[in-house]
Order: structure tokens, then sequence, then C-alpha cells
């Protein structure tokens, strides 16, 4: 017996929009694609610690841990923000060759009594964002369920707890998502960053590096990057 369906044009249409709802807006693999990634970090030397370290399903897990990134405000705003996060981990990893900072240190303040320094363990940059010191290293790791504090080599063994500490940060702990997607610009983030360091004439080529990694990323998203770039 043949089983005859009825489609109606209503129907039709409320697929189609749900389709296009669905790929177009709000994700951030849309955005961010494979191709892109696989771009930036095609450069990446051999002799580079972070060869084959950052990849791009360990990104788009991360990134979809926090549903308000690259998914808040218009099109551009989600383009803006996950050029302008790409771009300061291009800056901060040298361009992604790096899992842990240069110059090592303690980066222990022992005035944080809430997240006491564990014996024998430094907290210098490690990660996509270069996480810092033992008052980040604590809550990253509360938040993400991992004892970031007791064990912060986690983030230089472990690539998706990388991401992840680079998203909390950027997302949770500092005015990063809220600064660029509240139309701030891309210079509200090296303020939240490493403000007291680079801006203000602090040092202007770490500042002109950063933009110039937005500015190119934007470029590949078909955004403007908008205003206020500089801090």
């Amino acid at each position: 017996m043949a089983i005859h369906f009825r489609i109606t044009t209503a129907s039709v249409f409320i697929l189609g929009l749900a389709l296009a709802l669905s790929t177009c807006h709000g994700d951030v693999e849309n955005i961010a694609t494979e191709d892109f990634f696989n771009g930036i970090v095609s450069g990446v030397s051999d002799t580079c610690e972070a060869k084959n370290f950052y990849t791009y399903s360990d990104f788009i897990t991360a990134a979809n841990a926090f549903s308000g990134f690259g998914t808040t405000g218009t099109s551009d705003d989600e383009k803006r923000e996950i050029a302008a996060f790409f771009a300061n981990v291009a800056h901060e990893t040298i361009g992604f060759c790096y899992i842990e900072e240069i110059q090592k240190g303690d980066y222990c303040d022992s005035n944080i009594t809430q997240y006491p320094c564990a014996a024998g363990k430094q907290y210098y940059g490690r990660g996509p964002i270069q996480l810092s010191w033992n008052f980040n290293y604590g809550p990253a790791g509360n938040y993400l369920g991992a004892d970031l504090l007791n064990h912060p080599e986690i983030v230089a063994q472990d690539p998706s707890i990388a991401w992840k500490t680079a998203l909390w940060y950027w997302n949770v702990n500092s005015d990063c998502h809220s600064a660029i997607t509240s139309g701030q610009g891309f210079g509200a983030t090296i303020q939240a960053i490493n403000g007291a360091i680079e801006c203000k004439g602090g040092n202007s080529d770490e500042v002109n590096d950063r933009i110039s990694y937005y500015t190119k990323y934007c470029s590949e998203f078909g955004v403007d990057p908008g205003s206020n770039l500089s801090c």
C-alpha cells in the first residue's frame, strides 16, 4: 500500500527557517571553520613545542562549553569576538609555537590565601592565553573540575584543558567577552589581558602585534574590525 505525505508550503518555510537559523547564526564552527584554524596553525615550525598541540577539535569542544562565546550579539559581534580571541592567542603563543612561557618564574602571590601555592609548583604562563599566577590557576581549576593549583602542569599536558583555561579566562575571569561584544573594541581585550604592562604606551610593539593579528582575522571573516583597536 502506498503511503502519501502531504507537505504544505508553511511546513517547508518553517523547515527552511530552522535550518537557516541553525547553520548561519550562533555556531562558532560556522565562523572559525576548520580551514580557518588549519590556515593559522599551518605555519607552525616543526621545532615549535606546540606543533600538533593546539587542535581544531579541542578548540571546538572547549568553545562549546562556554555558550556565550562567539554566539553573542549580531553576526558581526560574533565574528569580532572570535577574531579577537584568536588574535590574543596568536600573540600570547607567538604564532601558536609555544605552550609554556619562555621566561618561567614562580608567579606565586602568597597574599592570596584562598589559593595557596603548592610546594615546588610554578604558575608561569601556560596554554593558549598563557594562564598565569596561582590566583588564576586556582579558580580556573575549580571551574573546570581539575586540580590546577596543585598540578599546574596539566595545562601544558592536556590540550583540551589548555583551551578551556583560555576560554574560562576570556569568558569568566576577565572582561574580554563582555568588552568585545558590547562594542568597547579590541583594545579593551588587550587591557583585560595585559593592560598594566602593554597599554598606555607600556609596550606599543606588543599592542601592535595583537592588533595586526586581529585585523587580519577580521578580514578573513569578512567583518570590519570596528573602532578602539588600541589601548
